[in-house]
């Protein structure tokens, strides 16, 4: 039986796509093991959206050939859809797929015996794209379901629009039969994926609202999550469904990227702080519980240290739960790069993008730990993992709470209400009396 392993930078929506890459592989007679063991074909799904995801992609393909000096490196993703000759100067890169010729992998190569040149095959992304249907598992407990790829937006440090194309999205039916198939599967959980799924559905005349009241209605799943939303496509009907729902859970991601009017504008976001401030309140005063997380970008052109420092007090201010805090890196064919003058000020230097960073960071802790503490003591339902790490289990409460307890192997895959004890170590608290403790 030949061997494939797969390495996944960037996203959830690589991850789910890298998933059915595996089971296509698998599919076709391969096994799937673990990237750096023996293996006749390694698949690379690389990331574009930082200097530093590129960075660590040349390195794990340098890691794939010293494991496999005579296997077969297939590169593909982000990074390979916008710099193929990039890619292909690197040693060892056997095969570049674009992201039209990802899910038609088999089609283009037509077998994994080593090439003299490395193969290319990366087609325009513009216009046509076709979805690629995708989702990931995490141990039959959670499933990311992609639903939506690309983006219209023209955000101007962003290349996902060129290396994803426009927006598409999964039909309705479609999505809703890969719903019922995974809980027919067993997972509880589904995370729903994509680039900008606030515009799910505008091709085929339905909106994400809709999607997610179809999806309220699938029995076997019991906890659904938005991996991710615009806050300007963060509609109130979507918020009060949520806080009504069945399924879907008190927990939202709502990318900000900055706290500062004049740098949103140059960022090119379709919103400002009070929009964004508007949203949070909204969410609170239905879900006052609710997890809120958000999406910060450090280091862009216009962002002064006094405008930076506007972003500081403003996210302190803000009810939210944590912070995925990144550190702006310059991309190549984006509006800030080809169109320096006029992003209002001049690029900020390495050293202090990486000190902006470690701010927002210990504001980040800040924040989970004051959000931590207000749950302590309440009862909330938790769905178990089934790994085991140390001796414990680990789950997440309805609203995003990381807990743990002695591991328990009858419990993995199942809900239960917790009593939410005290800090346990590594972001979780400790679950008290789960047998004893009464929802309501």
């Amino acid at each position: 039986m030949p061997r494939v392993s797969f390495y996944t930078l960037g996203c959830k929506l690589n991850f789910a796509e890298t998933n059915t890459l595996q089971r296509d592989f698998e599919g076709r007679g391969f096994e799937a093991v673990p990237f750096g063991q023996a293996a006749d074909v390694t698949v690379v799904n690389t990331c574009t959206v930082t200097a530093e995801a590129e960075r660590k992609c040349r390195q794990v393909i340098r890691r794939a050939r010293r494991a496999n000096p005579d296997g077969f490196i297939v590169v593909t993703g982000c990074y390979a859809q916008l710099r193929p000759e990039e890619i292909a100067a690197i040693e060892g890169v056997d095969a570049v797929l674009g992201a039209r010729e990802k899910f038609r992998l088999f089609d283009v190569l037509d077998d994994f015996t080593r090439p003299e040149q490395t193969q290319i095959a990366v087609s325009c992304i513009d216009t046509d794209a076709p979805f690629g249907p995708a989702f990931s598992a995490s141990g039959r407990t959670r499933a990311f379901l992609k639903i939506q790829d690309g983006c219209d937006y023209t955000c101007s440090f962003c290349t996902i629009p060129r290396a994803r194309g426009a927006s598409r999205s999964q039909p309705l039916d479609a999505t809703l039969a890969q719903a019922r198939a995974l809980a027919a599967d067993g997972f509880r959980e589904i995370v729903l994926s994509g680039v900008n799924i606030g515009l799910y559905g505008q091709e085929h005349g339905v909106t994400l609202l809709d999607l997610l009241r179809e999806l309220d209605r699938v029995e076997g799943i019991e906890r659904y999550r938005i991996s991710s939303i615009e806050p300007n496509l963060l509609t109130d009907a979507i918020i009060d469904f949520v806080a009504g729902s069945r399924a879907f859970q008190p927990h939202f991601h709502i990318p900000l990227q900055s706290g500062d009017d004049a740098v949103l504008g140059k960022m090119r976001r379709r919103y400002r702080r009070h929009v964004y401030a508007g949203r949070v309140a909204r969410i609170k005063e239905r879900m006052p519980d609710a997890c809120i997380g958000v999406d910060v970008i450090v280091g862009f052109p216009a962002e002064t240290e006094a405008r930076f420092q506007n972003t500081v007090q403003f996210l302190d201010d803000l009810p939210v739960s944590y912070l995925h805090v990144f550190t702006y890196s310059e991309r190549p064919g984006t509006a800030a790069v080809e169109q320096p003058g006029r992003m209002g000020g001049a690029p900020v230097p390495v050293r202090e993008r990486s000190r902006r960073n470690r701010v927002l960071r210990a504001l980040s802790e800040k924040k989970q730990a004051a959000f931590y503490r207000s749950q302590q003591g309440r009862v909330r339902p938790v769905l178990w993992e089934a790994e085991e790490r140390d001796g414990a289990m680990l789950g997440f409460t309805d609203n995003y709470v990381r807990v743990q307890r002695p591991y328990d192997e009858a419990r993995a895959g199942r809900i239960e209400p917790v009593r939410l004890g005290p800090p346990a170590g590594g972001g979780t608290l400790l679950a008290e009396d789960p047998a004893l403790a009464v929802l309501g």
